[in-house]
């Protein structure tokens, strides 16, 4: 399916209601089901990927399919370790090629029945749920935070507890503290000093939650606003004090010519000026990945001289990101090039009649999808992968006045 956008006439207002975090409602989901109670949780994530952890909790088949939802991958492939069944645990193509042998190769050391039925490293796996009775682990945190939140989750429940030392430099760090702050709301302790976590045997504690709306899916509407010659958007429920590490948002994007103003039912963006529009500057995106497609797509249309470090793990995301992106911009003139160990952007942007190809990547369509703005005529392909994590993304830009067609 290929989808056509065609951006409204100038000015933008708008006032939107996100949808709600699908990190923190897969956090949650998973601490229910070890807590054994079945708490409320409310304003869950109507997103594909938590639809598919939902559905893995509650079922009882033996093979576990979680299709192309990373998440649901690594927190399933550990607490299917410490349950009392036997699971096979596969995924689509894509998924079959994404790395999980240092969680795996952890949760073995602590005891854990894990076999490879395919490729070494990869899935599909055939988990056969035990006690585990190993307290100590190293963890490499240079590849991906959800290894570490897995073993995090279903580290109270163990005889013995787990101390987890982490190796390397921690990419993603926030989603490892939203993990721990949200153990903590339910009841668990966790004593982080340095590269050290160490959390003994506790029990959580059921609770009513309520899910925050999604800070990762912000990142769209501020590119809206970027590109925008007058923009005014409203986004609905997001607050100051959030677990999620994306809420730098609005202090990052100031670089791009949106200011934020928090208002009791949410936060208000506005077009302003973009004062050092020539002078280069440096994001690093260890702490929140998830932005950086949108942020170099934004900076290549803005022909801005970003510098873009701490983006390599991108390669084993939904697609090789940092290939797609390369890929792509070159349609608009852009070369994303790499620079020793970050990247940068050439060349000048090109506003033409393109297709972009997104690789059935979610962040790939959102990510370009602003470009309808100074695009004439933008087409996206795979339209449909935003139900992964933004469900309503194609109503709420139609309710922006976008004018959105599709071809099959």
């Amino acid at each position: 399916m290929i989808a056509k956008i065609i951006a409204p006439k100038q000015p933008i207002r708008a006032t939107i209601n996100l949808p709600a975090s699908k990190s923190l409602s897969n956090r949650a989901l998973i601490i229910r089901a070890l807590s054994g109670e079945n708490f409320n949780i409310e304003n869950l994530s109507e997103a594909e990927d938590t639809k598919v952890l939902l559905k893995a909790l509650s079922s009882n088949e033996k093979t576990i399919d979680v299709g192309a939802a990373g998440t649901a991958m690594r927190f399933l492939t550990a607490y299917f370790a410490v349950g009392n069944e036997e699971k096979i645990l596969t995924g689509n193509e894509r998924m079959k090629q994404r790395p999980i042998a240092p969680l795996v190769d952890a949760l073995k050391i602590l005891g854990a029945d894990i076999e490879y039925i395919e490729k070494v490293g990869f899935l599909p796996l055939r988990i056969k749920g035990e006690k585990l009775t190993g307290n100590k682990v190293e963890v490499d945190g240079t590849v991906s935070s959800q290894y570490l939140s897995a073993l995090l989750m279903i580290a109270p429940v163990l005889p013995n507890g787990l101390t987890i030392t982490i190796k390397g430099n921690l990419v993603s760090k926030p989603y490892v503290k939203m993990t721990i702050a949200l153990m903590e709301l339910f009841g668990v302790n966790a004593i982080w000093k340095e590269n050290t976590i160490e959390i003994p045997k506790q029990k959580y504690s059921g609770n009513t939650f309520s899910i925050e709306p999604d800070w990762s899916a912000v990142a769209f509407w501020y590119s809206v606003v970027a590109l925008s010659k007058d923009a005014e958007i409203t986004l609905t429920g997001l607050q100051k004090n959030s677990l999620q590490g994306d809420s730098v948002l609005p202090e990052l994007m100031k670089n791009f010519g949106v200011e934020t103003e928090f208002i009791i039912k949410g936060i208000t963006l506005t077009k302003s000026q973009i004062t050092n529009r020539k002078s280069k500057i440096k994001i690093d995106f260890t702490n929140f990945p998830d932005l950086a497609q949108n942020i170099t797509v934004l900076a290549a249309a803005l022909d801005m001289e970003i510098e873009f470090t701490g983006i390599e793990n991108l390669r084993v995301k939904e697609t090789d990101r940092i290939s797609a992106l390369q890929n792509e911009l070159k349609k608009f003139g852009k070369e994303f090039i790499k620079d020793g160990r970050n990247y940068i952007l050439e060349g000048e942007f090109a506003p033409s009649e393109q297709t972009v190809a997104t690789y059935d990547d979610h962040r790939m369509v959102m990510a370009f999808a602003p470009l309808a703005i100074v695009c004439p005529n933008i087409s996206l392909q795979n339209p449909e992968t935003v139900k992964k994590s933004y469900p309503n993304f194609w109503e709420d830009l139609n309710f922006c006045d976008f004018t959105v067609t599709s071809d099959k």
